[in-house]
């Protein structure tokens, strides 16, 4: 495949370098030159530089949304591919504009990674950012077919999970999943701004869970609410009534124990319902899969994750997900393995013959 990349971002150069590795040839442009340059010298590709001979098969405009429009515009304008797709976080804005511009429609979808970093910047850039992840694709009624394979073969080409919507639906359920989530995140983390060192001294992975996305581009993401406006307003209306009931029942102190554990207990019911591996989006999935957790102490020396890999592999166990928690300066920290529940006992007794120390 035979691509250009306008937008040498983390998304964009991301896709570049998994083309790459699949042995796609890879143009790369961006309205800032020093960040083309150090994706290029990071393998995603070569620098465009005028015209690539015969039109691309695809270019992929990663830019933020309100520049998908023009963007893609001036690339049909020059006739730089047959097809071209964007990356963007909302979809009914592009599409309005690009409308609105006159843009051929035929040979364009819309689509946007289910993926990302709180980092930016080519320099954050994965070759494996979207594998196994969903990729929403909204292709207008005006796409052709070709276009539509097209796009989604690159899709798949990235180890990606195409999934088909329209532009309507997506931004309200990313609205749910993904930007006012953002916004909560971003509450959250600006009480800290304040706080005192020894508050923050106490802080530990439930803190930096709920925050860690807050850290992402304060430019794009006000972009990107900003375009999303109404479903986003709509859900942290929802959250923050919530919020602010439990905030007067805790006040009140009138046997507030009650209401806000239903509270909790909603959360948790909402958490149940996340879809794990395998799993894809916007109410077209599978059954939920359950897993069990395995926790196992782990000694904080090389080659120890490896051990316990070959261990419960040695015990045929698939693990269908893995996690680590670890304090700065202990000895030893805690892998959780989440495998099927059949297959937990098996694990436990397997690991601890092998002299793992186990919680059962």
């Amino acid at each position: 495949m035979r691509v250009v990349i306008i937008g040498t971002g983390l998304i964009g150069t991301s896709i570049a370098l998994a083309l790459r590795e699949q042995g796609s040839q890879v143009w790369l442009s961006d309205s800032d030159p020093a960040a083309a340059r150090l994706a290029a010298d990071l393998g995603a590709g070569d620098l465009l530089a005028g015209q690539i001979g015969e039109p691309a098969d695809v270019a992929v405009i990663a830019v933020p949304p309100a520049a998908v429009a023009a963007t893609l515009a001036e690339a049909q304008a020059t006739g730089l591919a047959r097809c071209y797709t964007d990356v963007a976080s909302v979809k009914q804005l592009p599409v309005a504009r690009a409308r609105e511009r006159g843009c051929d429609l035929t040979h364009y979808v819309p689509g946007h990674p289910l993926a990302g970093r709180e980092k930016h910047g080519p320099a954050a850039a994965r070759a494996d950012l979207f594998l196994g992840r969903t990729w929403a694709l909204c292709p207008l009624p005006e796409a052709s077919d070709e276009a539509t394979a097209t796009v989604t073969a690159l899709v798949r080409a990235c180890g990606a999970v195409p999934l088909t919507t329209d532009p309507a639906a997506h931004d309200r359920w990313v609205a749910l999943i993904s930007h006012a989530p953002h916004l909560v995140a971003a509450a959250m983390a600006a009480r800290l701004e304040e706080a005192p060192g020894e508050a923050l001294d106490l802080a530990g992975q439930g803190l930096r869970d709920v925050t860690r996305i807050a850290a992402g581009d304060t430019a794009l993401w006000t972009q990107i609410l900003v375009a999303n406006a109404a479903p986003v307003a709509e859900v942290l209306a929802t959250v923050a009534a919530d919020l602010a009931e439990a905030a007067r029942l805790l006040a009140d102190g009138d046997d507030p124990d009650k209401a806000v554990a239903a509270l909790l207990d909603r959360g948790q019911a909402g958490v149940a319902r996340i879809p794990g591996k395998h799993a894809t989006f916007l109410g077209q999935r599978g059954a939920p899969r359950e897993f069990a957790v395995v926790q196992v102490v782990i000694p904080d020396q090389p080659g120890e994750l490896a051990r316990l890999f070959n261990a419960t592999g040695a015990a045929g166990v698939n693990i269908e997900d893995v996690r680590i928690e670890h304090s700065p300066g202990l000895p030893v920290g805690v892998a959780e393995l989440s495998v099927r529940p059949a297959e937990a006992g098996v694990l436990l007794d397997a690991l601890e013959a092998g002299g793992w120390p186990v919680r059962r």
